[in-house]
């Protein structure tokens, strides 16, 4: 068994990214910029977004992170959307995740620029994806496929299996498996009858369905490629913590029959961010809307 370390290989991105901004630095060229917006107090939004802006330090990159209370209006976010759509000077917009309940993900998707959609998460991106056209994408995709890329996972030809069809990670990485990775695609999801049956054929396995250890040993083969999405803080009193984290796959049974697996903490999550580093450094160099 092979760890799919996602914590060295976003090092290695970042530290590419950080090279070529650096470069553009030297050349005078106009240095890439990020605005977060992040509205609440939720504790792991606000860890997910300081880490955001700690990546975009060390690559170089500036960046904008706005604050609005829990409270705020539905009208008053989209406005600041708006603002920053025509801010011809910000490369790349993401609004953090999850927001207030009276406030409609949709619409705030929908009213982020395409050229400024970093996450991947528009409808105009989504569609030049399925499309075949170059894009952003959806940032823990994006991610994934470098991991797979990195470690030279074979994948033309191969059965993957996918739990989980979430616009995010499962719809998106469905499409990308099966074009341009030439992999025979399964889209299955929680509800889906016989589902040991599937994953059991499965030569890559891409998990995402936030259910702690959801798939065990029996439900993959031998020389299965494992790639979990999911983290889940459990608690355990135990842990000076009070809490463990843990992905969708019981780790310690199924890493003992796959060739590859990442773990959790330390494999996809930190792709995530490098994903979205390398989508504002090519909003920044007009490589996809130009």
């Amino acid at each position: 068994m092979q760890l799919i370390d996602g914590k060295q290989t976003s090092q290695e991105v970042k530290d590419e990214i950080k090279a070529e901004v650096e470069l553009i630095k030297s050349k005078g060229g106009k240095i890439p910029h990020l605005a977060a917006i992040l509205v609440g107090e939720d504790g792991a939004s606000k860890t997910y977004v300081g880490s955001k802006v700690k990546s975009c330090e060390y690559v170089g990159f500036e960046s904008t992170l706005y604050k609005m209370d829990e409270s705020t209006s539905e009208e008053k976010l989209l406005a600041k959307i708006e603002e920053i759509n025509n801010n011809d000077d910000i490369d790349g917009l993401i609004v953090q995740l999850p927001l207030p309940a009276h406030i409609s993900v949709e619409k705030v998707t929908e009213t982020i620029a395409p050229e400024k959609d970093v996450d991947g998460f528009h409808l105009v991106n989504l569609g030049r994806m399925i499309a075949g056209k170059k894009t952003f994408l959806p940032a823990t995709p994006f991610g994934i496929t470098m991991l797979l890329d990195k470690y030279g996972i074979e994948t033309k030809g191969k059965h993957c299996v996918i739990v989980g069809r979430s616009h995010i990670v499962g719809t998106p990485m469905s499409m990308l498996m099966n074009r341009p990775y030439d992999c025979t695609v399964t889209l299955a999801h929680r509800y889906t009858e016989n589902l040991a049956e599937h994953t059991r054929s499965a030569d890559i396995l891409i998990v995402a369905v936030g259910i702690p250890e959801f798939i065990k040993a029996d439900q993959v083969k031998d020389g299965v490629t494992v790639i979990d999405v999911g983290i889940t803080r459990v608690p355990d009193e135990s842990n000076p913590r009070g809490y463990v984290i843990k992905g969708d796959v019981a780790f310690d049974e199924v890493s003992e029959k796959a060739s590859y697996i990442t773990p959790v903490p330390g494999g996809v999550g930190p792709m995530t961010i490098a994903s979205l580093l390398k989508n504002t450094l090519l909003s920044a160099k007009k490589e996809i809307y130009s």
